[in-house]
């Protein structure tokens, strides 16, 4: 199966007139397949935790299922050789720099914030914490398998474009 994993730092509080009560670490995978999203909040953002995250994603699949993680090129993402030598197969797959869109949990996560997040108020971790947990349940509820609607021929013609406006100006 394919999983796309990403991980984003959730800021508790209201612009300009807010007392924050602290952050949280959002860690989510979607199982590409089903539409179902793995998630685990936690403190810090370090490479145990993603470690310990990805642990928690594979538990139940047979280790003679492969397993291909799509995910952006942030530092806790790299640097787990040996935690790939013990789960050998685990397939890690990197997005280019700033191709976020690559990555479909991003459109996820983008759904959480203004769904769920945007506009509200919330008085401590626990409290965002709930509203995040609520939001994943309610989606895990009625998942749905996810499907690329952009046409990959327009997409390839894109970067291409992107490439020689890059090389033009170098």
């Amino acid at each position: 199966g394919y999983v796309h994993t990403n991980n984003s730092k959730i800021v508790h509080g209201i612009k300009s007139t807010y007392k924050r009560h602290g952050t949280i670490n959002l860690f989510a995978a979607l199982n590409v397949a089903t539409g179902e999203i793995h998630s685990k909040v936690t403190t810090t953002k370090k490479r145990p935790d993603f470690q310990q995250f990805l642990d928690d994603v594979i538990a139940d699949i047979p280790a003679s299922q492969d397993v291909h993680v799509i995910m952006d090129n942030y530092c806790i993402h790299k640097k787990n050789g040996e935690w790939l030598e013990k789960h050998p197969n685990v397939n890690f797959h990197f997005t280019p720099t700033s191709c976020s869109w690559l990555n479909a949990v991003e459109g996820y996560f983008a759904k959480l914030s203004k769904q769920r997040l945007k506009r509200g108020v919330f008085r401590s971790v626990v409290d965002l914490q709930e509203a995040i947990n609520r939001y994943l349940a309610e989606t895990n509820q009625a998942p749905k398998p996810f499907t690329w609607t952009a046409d990959p021929d327009k997409i390839i013609a894109a970067v291409k474009r992107g490439h020689q406006v890059l090389d033009s100006i170098h």
